[in-house]
């Protein structure tokens, strides 16, 4: 539940300082150092303070906002990420969404790692895209009472329900089973490093998929996402020197940076993309459509999946019960990179 009756004097305790400190900190006023200020606001934030102080003048009403945290961003720590438009896509959807239902949006950065603006804690509600496993800013929802759903399941909590996602399982076989009508036998998975559903799925469907097809020898390659276009780059560079084993038939990235990283590199060393090699992405991005060859790509109903998700946070606040989680299908757009030889 919020923390109710919270004082300033419990802030200066918790600080070790005195309540005048805290005030000059909160404030913007008075002498104190860049460091002891920054302490002061971090703890105050940890604590609530400020969204509790703002929470009691509003005397139980709602703000009408809703925050909005990108788990994916946060661990980019860049939240503009070049050729990658999915995430501005969801958040225009999301703030036209609530529009209409009377209802603003706040981006905000990991609630944990960051001190929390005065307002943090006094959303009606969150809805937090691609939360990791055991997500600590899910937790931190949790102890402030505060209302929310994800765009993605949290893997280390199957109990809950409040989530909404692409089909991820579902849309990895349809990209392997184009892949495979294409002609690919042997196919490379390159997955990213976070550890949220949309990874840890996916390499689990390319895992099970390969058993059942009779592929014996499954081949994950890990890149981290921050690396971009450079990390897909680096793994193509490695493929054409047989660190993988032989030339695969294909390869699927989960990001469209990696997939457009490796055609460059692959062309760039005379490995011919669709004829020597098909490439193909789990997402959708400038990347994959601007790309030399263009780069097949899972494409999904996002303004479904917006539409879902805000419904869900509506029915939570509203104290409806949600059910089951929200499964939205995706399919294969096929482009230039997987065109059958």
């Amino acid at each position: 539940m919020r923390r109710r009756g919270m004082t300033i004097r419990d802030v200066a305790a918790r600080a070790g300082v005195s309540t005048a400190a805290v005030s000059q900190a909160l404030n913007g006023t008075g002498t104190l150092s860049a460091a002891t200020r920054a302490r002061i606001t971090a703890v105050a934030a940890d604590m609530g303070y400020q969204a509790d102080a703002i929470a009691r003048g509003l005397q139980g009403a709602r703000l009408g906002v809703v925050g909005l945290v990108f788990r994916s961003l946060d661990a980019l720590e860049d939240y503009n990420p070049e050729g990658v438009d999915v995430f501005s896509r969801i958040a225009g959807m999301l703030s036209v969404e609530l529009l209409d239902h009377g209802m603003g949006v706040m981006l905000l950065r990991d609630l944990v790692t960051h001190a929390a603006p005065p307002l943090a804690y006094s959303m009606d509600g969150y809805i937090v895209i691609n939360p990791h496993q055991d997500d600590p800013v899910l937790r931190r929802l949790d102890e402030r009472g505060l209302p929310h759903v994800t765009i993605g399941r949290d893997p280390g909590r199957p109990d809950r329900v409040h989530w909404v996602s692409t089909d991820d399982d579902a849309g990895m076989v349809r990209m392997l089973d184009h892949l495979a009508d294409a002609g690919a036998r042997r196919i490379l998975l390159v997955r990213g490093i976070d550890p949220n559903a949309w990874n840890i799925d996916s390499e689990n469907a390319f895992r099970r998929w390969s058993a059942d097809t009779g592929r014996t020898d499954p081949v994950v390659v890990t890149v981290p996402e921050r690396d971009g276009v450079d990390g897909g780059r680096g793994f193509a560079h490695a493929l054409a020197a047989g660190t993988y084993g032989p030339m695969p038939d294909a390869v699927v990235c989960m990001t469209g940076r990696h997939a457009a990283g490796t055609v460059a590199a692959l062309t760039e060393r005379g490995v011919r993309v669709p004829d020597d090699i098909l490439v193909a992405t789990m997402s959708d991005s400038e990347h994959s459509r601007t790309a030399t060859p263009s780069i097949t790509c899972m494409t999904g109903a996002v303004k479904d999946e917006v539409r879902a998700t805000v419904a869900m946070l509506l029915a939570t606040l509203a104290g409806d019960p949600v059910g089951e989680p929200a499964r939205i299908r995706t399919d294969v757009t096929v482009r230039a990179s997987t065109r059958p030889r």
